[in-house]
């Protein structure tokens, strides 16, 4: 099981940016496919961004041209870049790692978009 460990949550205005940091514990990183979900109060758990071990990536339509997910192989660490915040961006946002069917989960880190 891969430990992971969010950063980087808090309170801002509409418009604003904030990075996310999710630091892994496996020594095979580079392996994993990562991904940034959401989820909001009295919603479902939904994918925001994803990049494969290649460094393909993917985002949901709500974020597209505002979020950029990136990942750092020499540091154990993917980034969520998110810019032009809005309020219904505000979400518990949670890390995740995936290879060979197996799945962990970060405790999440919580965005707040206020105005």
């Amino acid at each position: 099981q891969v430990q992971l460990v969010e950063s980087g949550g808090g309170l801002v205005q509409p418009g604003g940016s904030l990075r996310l940091s999710c630091a892994a514990s496996a020594s095979n990183f580079r392996f994993y496919a990562m991904g940034w979900y959401r989820q909001a109060p009295g919603k479902q758990r939904e994918l925001v961004a994803s990049i494969t071990s290649g460094g393909s990536t993917t985002y949901a339509d709500s974020v597209k041209g505002r979020f950029a997910i990136s990942r750092d192989n020499a540091n154990n660490t993917v980034y969520l870049q998110m810019n032009s915040l809005k309020p219904e961006d505000t979400a518990i946002y949670y890390c995740n790692a995936y290879l060979l069917a197996r799945a962990s989960w970060g405790q999440g880190t919580q965005v707040t978009v206020f105005s």
